[in-house]
């Protein structure tokens, strides 16, 4: 009877489980969903205070990492302290990593604001992907997607199931241990000191993250159920620009806020004898500017990065006295949420008696503003150690998704660094290891996925030093090889200067038993309203080898690129990506600035292929065909291809159709062709 009685209250246990999870969402963000099990294993992170652990198989293990290309802030929105991902990742590391290793799904459980971040560009549903695995074996699976429902401004519970993917190289799961061939910061099982990351999600707004056991939360039909808006919306202006001008007496749909801790006084003739101007001074430490009428949106319109360009007078009385101005404070949302603009992008003034206008941009900003009453408003200014003059005030709504103003920027002339308009930054800088040149620029630091080694190479007639990636072309993992130059001394200015157009330029030895091998700038850091994360540049840009044997030039140029460095420091420009051994030994790079007295002036002209210097693009399609391309503007030209260097050759029957302002022909590989471009 004894086993029977036990196999009953087994029974009974199971019932009452299935029952539980039989239950659906919405659930509240103050306690854990009710469909959760509590014989299952989680690690979890909660930011601030409100939740604790239900069971002895839950555990506090998780934390969301920042710094580097992860960066988060802490904020406060819909009533809880939480982290914004201000990066395109966020990366999560499990102290107890190792307990996934025999789980071959992982679920995770996360609590998020209802905002745009949710979703794409669109405002459309997209795939959430998790990166796993360490370098040089990595994993993006797909967790699902976030249905549109959850753009409620509220807190919801969602659910992602992600499989723990098997490694090749000794059958372990991605999740759970480290391998003997692990590359970088791997401590915590994943990359860049975490376990799994999230990838492409830029202003995320995260309370809690849990990883659990399949199952641990119920099933993602069941969380994933979503509670309507309190209040529908009027859809955002097609409005993107107020201002205040205080020495002109105009204004256009702004007005100063002069009350609380924020009162202000206006004072005439301020500024140097040649340029006097009528401003407003806080009375305090803070000044702030009010929009009329909700012309630029509501407080329940979604948040949108901010730009706001300022006037004010760099008074030689603050010479020296560390008086420091810009963005304090901003709305999160509609009600009661407040982030705070870090201090180290305030201006420090110098007391150059000048006028001075330059910009902040601020992402995610609810118009609610801080203290603004009736009106709707950006960010709050500070004003410490001084009381600083302000003559004009803007600001402009980036706006986003199919609004008929999405992406433009109406203060494009005012920037964040007006030094970049002087000539105070270098905008050229040059690695010549045959000359042992260092101008700026060096090799950087090898290690993980881009080992490099300098040495000898060129003709038997030309011989330099020169850099090319170390790893084997055979090394397991890696398909590429990487190669990384360091900007030193910040020789083309600070990271906090705008985002730069660089142009680069690479000579390099144009092997004979590499034809056909291709490099380019690859990865770097770039800004898009607001927020700092990796671009890519297009793999039709690719340089290939045409094997003459002597040393040639390869000249790119990118737009919007900042110089943080992608795994390289503390400076850098673009990480380089070959699929061979190519020796590059000498390096260039200028920056084309956009405005005065420099302005448009590109020191790397003399590199920039000229219109009979026609190079052809490669790139191979996803049915397995190579796409050769080259300039439309380069008329005359026939391609042709052969087996061998010199052999015959022949022109390629494919037809070429102009796709743009490139001439294409797509060919389909039959063994090893080398093709050149002819003028009959």
């Amino acid at each position: 009877m004894k086993p029977h009685f036990l196999r009953l209250i087994i029974g009974m246990a199971v019932g009452s489980v299935f029952s539980v999870l039989a239950q659906t969402g919405p659930f509240p963000p103050t306690d854990w969903p009710a469909t959760k099990d509590l014989t299952k294993k989680v690690h979890y992170f909660v930011a601030g205070e409100g939740l604790s652990s239900p069971g002895d198989n839950w555990v506090a293990e998780l934390s969301v990492l920042t710094g580097g290309d992860q960066n988060t802030s802490d904020i406060t929105i819909g009533g809880f302290a939480a982290k914004k991902a201000t990066d395109n990742y966020l990366n999560v590391a499990d102290n107890l990593f190792e307990e996934w290793a025999d789980n071959e799904f992982i679920d995770i459980l996360v609590q998020a604001y209802g905002d745009g971040a949710l979703f794409n560009a669109q405002g459309e549903p997209r795939n959430f992907t998790f990166l796993t695995g360490i370098l040089p074996e990595l994993a993006a699976p797909s967790g699902g997607q976030v249905p549109v429902e959850a753009k409620n401004r509220k807190w919801n519970w969602i659910l992602f199931r992600i499989p723990n993917g098997v490694r090749n190289s000794d059958g372990s799961l991605l999740v759970g241990s480290i391998p003997a061939n692990a590359q970088g910061g791997f401590t915590k099982g994943g990359v860049n000191g975490g376990t799994i990351r999230f990838e492409g999600v830029p202003n995320l707004i995260i309370r809690v993250i849990a990883f659990g056991e399949e199952g641990a939360f119920g099933s993602p039909e069941a969380i994933n159920v979503f509670a309507p808006p309190d209040a529908s919306c009027d859809p955002e202006p097609n409005t993107n620009l107020a201002g205040i001008d205080i020495s002109g007496g105009t204004s256009a749909h702004m007005q100063v806020i002069n009350d609380g801790d924020q009162t202000v006084t206006f004072e005439d003739n301020v500024g140097p004898a040649a340029d006097r101007r009528r401003v407003v001074r806080p009375s305090g430490t803070f000044l702030n500017f009010g929009v009329t009428d909700n012309f630029l949106g509501k407080s329940c319109n979604d948040p949108r990065t901010v730009k706001v360009c300022v006037e004010f007078y760099d008074d030689p009385a603050f010479a020296g006295a560390g008086v420091r101005f810009g963005p304090e404070a901003y709305a999160t949302d509609e009600t009661t949420g407040i982030s705070i603009f870090p201090e180290g992008r305030r201006h420090t003034l110098e007391g150059t008696g000048q006028w001075i206008r330059r910009s902040w941009l601020v992402p995610a900003v609810n118009l609610r503003g801080v203290n603004a009453g009736s009106l709707t408003a950006g960010p709050r200014f500070i004003s410490e150690g001084g009381s600083v003059a302000v003559s004009n005030f803007k600001l402009a709504v980036i706006r986003a998704g199919t609004h008929p103003l999405a992406g433009q920027d109406p203060l494009t002339d005012c920037y964040q660094d007006p030094r970049i308009c002087t000539e105070a930054y270098g905008s050229y800088a040059e690695l010549d290891l045959a000359k042992e040149v260092k101008n700026g620029l060096d090799v950087g630091s090898s290690g993980g996925d881009q080992e490099m080694m300098v040495a000898e190479a060129g003709p038997a007639n030309d011989r330099r030093q020169a850099v090319r990636a170390a790893l084997d072309d055979g090394t397991p993992g890696f398909a590429h090889q990487y190669l990384n130059f360091a900007i030193t001394d910040e020789a083309l200015g600070p990271n906090t200067q705008d985002p730069a157009h660089l142009a680069i330029c690479a000579t390099y030895y144009d092997d004979p038993e590499l034809a056909g091998r291709t490099f380019r700038p690859e990865v770097y850091f770039t800004e898009v309203n607001g927020n700092e994360g990796l671009g890519f540049t297009p793999g039709d840009v690719v340089h290939t080898l045409e094997g003459t044997g002597t040393w040639r030039e390869a000249y790119w140029e990118i737009e919007n690129i900042k110089f943080r460095g992608v795994n390289q420091g503390p400076q850098a420009a673009a990480r380089f990506v070959t699929n061979g051994k190519i020796f590059i030994t000498r390096l260039r790079y200028a920056v084309i600035r956009p405005c005065g007295p420099n302005a448009g002036k590109n020191l790397l002209e003399d590199c920039k292929p000229k219109v009979t210097d026609v190079q052809i693009a490669v790139s191979r399609l996803a049915d397995g065909k190579i796409r050769l391309a080259w300039p439309a503007a380069s008329e005359g030209f026939v391609l042709e291809s052969t087996v061998a260097i010199g052999g015959t050759w022949e022109a390629v029957a494919d037809a070429p159709v102009v796709e743009g302002d490139n001439v294409v022909v797509n060919v389909t590989p039959t063994g090893s062709r080398f093709y050149r471009l002819q003028k009959p």
